[in-house]
């Protein structure tokens, strides 16, 4: 839920099922945006989605951050909490981003850590996010995919899965999405989004319309992991509500074609 459609929520009643939001944009203690979201919370089950707390930074991880995030939460009760595989800060510097970690078994415990401490101050369960990547950071013991259900297992956390990043990663750095999706479990929500193609790169800019290669990506997703919960993720050039509307009811049809298969 973006500014840009507040007042289609306030204003009607929009036919979705769920909502989810930015944490960071609802760590004030009052205000407008806080307002909507009350509102918006009587009517649909939201999903908190952070972009800050750096599960993956050595250094910079900020108790403040994650303290501001577990008063959202009992605040707003949300029906999801999620955060990114990545890491994003240094002792003296929050660099405003999603970086990638190595798969290792050193960064799977100092993971699995932050997850389990993040969890204990929610007192709830989160899922952790696949991001997509511009570079490999090398260092590399395990798949992804393996990364992250070694996680889950240890943590008792879930697995929030991407299927763009997948496919941005897959392009952009010779992943296999489909190699990665099989060493998956634990999903619990999934993620749609659009790219931006610049020569050989795929950007993960959240500003288009899902793609097909992603499309077909989803429908493998939904054959492997059933029904799971999916969002379209639309945060640069934002169009009107109703074109999210179109995006996410592509999704159903899919989703619903899935389970009459498997019915």
């Amino acid at each position: 839920m973006r500014a840009r459609h507040y007042g289609d929520f306030l204003g009607a009643r929009p036919a979705i099922g769920w909502v989810e939001v930015h944490s960071e944009n609802y760590f004030g203690a009052g205000g407008y945006d806080r307002h909507v979201l009350e509102r918006v919370r009587r009517d649909y089950a939201v999903s908190l989605h952070g972009v800050g707390l750096g599960l993956g930074s050595v250094h910079g991880f900020s108790a403040a951050h994650l303290k501001k995030l577990a008063e959202l939460a009992a605040w707003i009760d949300p029906v999801l909490v999620s955060e990114h595989l990545s890491w994003g800060a240094t002792s003296s510097r929050h660099l405003n981003d999603l970086l990638p970690l190595p798969c290792s078994a050193e960064a799977l415990a100092l993971v699995a850590g932050r997850v389990e401490v993040v969890q204990d101050a929610l007192r709830r369960r989160i899922l952790v996010e696949n991001i997509s990547a511009y570079v490999d950071p090398g260092a590399n013991e395990m798949q992804e995919g393996e990364f992250l259900s070694e996680l889950a297992r240890r943590t008792g956390c879930g697995v929030l899965l991407d299927v763009n990043n997948l496919y941005v990663n897959q392009v952009n750095l010779g992943r296999d999405a489909l190699t990665q999706m099989e060493k998956l479990h634990s999903v619990e929500e999934i993620h749609l989004a659009g790219h931006l193609a610049r020569g050989d790169l795929l950007i993960d800019h959240h500003g288009d319309r899902v793609a097909g290669p992603v499309w077909r990506l989803y429908e493998a997703a939904l054959e492997r992991f059933g029904p799971v919960p999916t969002l379209i993720e639309w945060d640069t050039d934002i169009p009107a509500l109703e074109v999210l509307l179109e995006e996410a009811a592509k999704a159903g049809a899919r989703m619903e074609a899935r389970h009459a298969l498997s019915a």
